[in-house]
């Protein structure tokens, strides 16, 4: 079994201010491990606010030959990457100073910053406005379709944001609070510069996934996959998101490892809508029947105030010319993502361990 001996201090300077910062400090925390680790840095195409080279890194801590593997995954959507940085850096020191010990025949996977893109310029998408997490379609057939999105387009870019409420009031009146959160965010296939667009191939993140599976032969393996996000939920929360069929034996692995806290959007029980196209998907299709996948989401501010700071960081982008503005608007995006709240990073550092210790305990029972 894992264990975390003793209990460690949490240090809330393992949140960066900089996509940049963070990549340097995830690789100084790595180059202090002692154990066995092999590193794979992937380019991402397109540069930082700063001109820096953007990277999505992995590395593999253990026996190469492990049958079981912690796959720890930051930064799928770009923004949300400042906590995720901070859960890792914090999980490598654990490692480094002996608090943590993986059980025999355990490796960890580690991918930081799978948006690099998004991550540097503070948005949650790529330079091609694509929701990573919206993705994981099969691009040789006909797209999913969102009628929502479609009908509620024009009030997205609505630039009164009274008259966008109104509009967004309206909808729910008429077909409910679900609707009007799957309208807008279960994923859409036709507007490039909208929100939650899942583009028209596959993109940076999905195909560097693809990759590690391969790599490392994962779909011989039982898995524990954690997938850090942020920005919906309780403040503060740890919410243990499963997007597997209800019905199925991921399900049936996230409820015996995570107990009564497991959601499930399916069911209605999530602060999270079923989605389209989500990268938990490339996961299930080579998991086994002893592995599951999660989104451990940390909620910050109501989902309105969601919808209303990601349209306006869409309407920015969607002009030309506009870069201090939407500079300016990535503090607000920052705010919303990762609240620069002592108490808050302390319980994203806090609820993370508890969960990275119940996937390790619950892979190798």
């Amino acid at each position: 079994m894992s264990s975390y001996l003793p209990v460690a201090a949490l240090d809330t300077d393992v949140f960066p201010v900089s996509y940049a910062i963070a990549r340097q400090r995830w690789l100084v925390e790595l180059a202090a491990l002692s154990c066995s680790k092999k590193h794979t840095a992937y380019p991402c195409a397109g540069g930082g606010p700063e001109g820096e080279a953007l990277f999505t890194d992995a590395v593999w801590l253990g026996p190469e030959d492990a049958c079981r593997v912690l796959v720890l995954i930051s930064g799928t959507h770009g923004i949300e990457g400042f906590a995720g940085t901070a859960v890792e850096i914090d999980y490598l020191r654990l490692l480094a100073a002996g608090h943590v010990t993986l059980p025999a025949n355990t490796a960890v996977l580690m991918i930081h910053a799978l948006t690099p893109w998004g991550y540097a310029w503070q948005r949650r998408c790529d330079a091609d406005g694509v929701d990573l997490n919206r993705n994981v379609v099969d691009f040789s057939k006909p797209l999913p379709e969102n009628p929502g999105y479609e009908s509620l387009r024009y009030a997205l870019f609505l630039s009164d944001a009274g008259q966008r409420r109104a509009a967004f009031a309206d909808w729910e009146h008429k077909h409910g609070r679900e609707s009007l959160e799957s309208a807008i965010s279960a994923g859409q296939y036709v507007d490039a510069d909208g929100p939650f667009y899942g583009g028209r191939a596959p993109a940076h993140g999905r195909r560097v996934v693809e990759d590690l599976i391969d790599k490392y032969g994962l779909r011989q393996r039982d898995l524990a996959v954690i997938d850090l996000h942020t920005g919906l939920g309780p403040y503060g929360y740890g919410e243990i998101i499963c997007d597997h069929e209800s019905d199925s034996p991921g399900t049936s692995v996230a409820c015996r490892w995570y107990g009564d806290s497991v959601t499930l959007p399916a069911l209605g029980t999530s602060s999270s809508v079923p989605k389209l196209g989500l990268l938990d998907y490339a996961w299930h299709a080579v998991m086994n029947e002893r592995s599951c996948y999660i989104t451990l989401e940390f909620g910050t501010f109501k989902t309105d105030q969601l919808f209303e700071v990601l349209l306006l960081d869409h309407q920015l982008w969607a002009q030309p010319d506009n870069r201090q503005a939407r500079l300016g608007h990535g503090k607000l995006m920052r705010h919303h993502f990762c609240p620069n709240d002592q108490a808050w990073k302390e319980m994203v550092l806090f609820r993370a361990r508890q969960v990275i210790a119940q996937a390790l305990q619950g892979v190798s029972a």
